[in-house]
C-alpha cells in the first residue's frame, strides 16, 4: 500500500496557474496507476485526470481537458497536476489517488490509496 501526500494548493486568481504535487511513500509509484479527483462543498467527488503506471496514457474530464496536465516522475515517486487558466469553478479540495494496476480509471472506487487532499480556491 502506498502513502500519498498532496501539496501545492492555495488561493489564486482566475486565469492563473497552480501545480499540485503528490508524493508517494511506502511503495513504488511506478507500479501504480494514478488519478486526481476533486470535491467542492456539497458535491460528489469527481474525476479530474488519470495516468497509467508508466505514464504513456493520460485521461481527462471534459471540464479540464486542454487546461490541466497530469504527469508522473517515477524516479522521484511523485505525481503532478499542472493547472492552467484556472476558473472559479475549479475551486475544490483536490485528491491524489493510486491503484496497483497498469491502467488509471475515472471511477473513484477503483482506487485503493488516497491522499488527504489539498485546497484550491480560485477567486474571480
Amino acid at each position: 500500500q502506498v502513502q500519498l501526500v498532496e501539496s501545492g494548493g492555495g488561493l489564486v486568481q482566475a486565469g492563473t496557474s497552480l501545480r499540485l504535487s503528490c508524493a508517494a511513500s511506502r511503495g513504488t509509484f511506478s507500479s501504480y496507476g494514478m488519478g486526481w479527483f476533486r470535491q467542492a462543498p456539497g458535491t460528489e467527488r469527481e474525476f479530474v485526470a488519470g495516468m497509467n503506471w508508466i505514464g504513456s496514457r493520460t485521461y481527462y474530464s471534459d471540464t479540464v481537458k486542454g487546461r490541466f496536465t497530469i504527469s508522473k516522475d517515477n524516479a522521484k515517486n511523485t505525481g503532478y497536476l499542472q493547472m492552467n487558466s484556472l476558473k472559479p469553478e475549479d475551486t475544490a479540495v483536490y485528491y491524489c489517488a493510486a491503484r496497483r494496476t497498469y491502467l488509471a480509471s475515472s471511477n473513484q472506487y477503483d482506487y485503493t490509496d488516497w491522499g488527504q487532499g489539498t485546497q484550491v480556491t480560485v477567486s474571480s
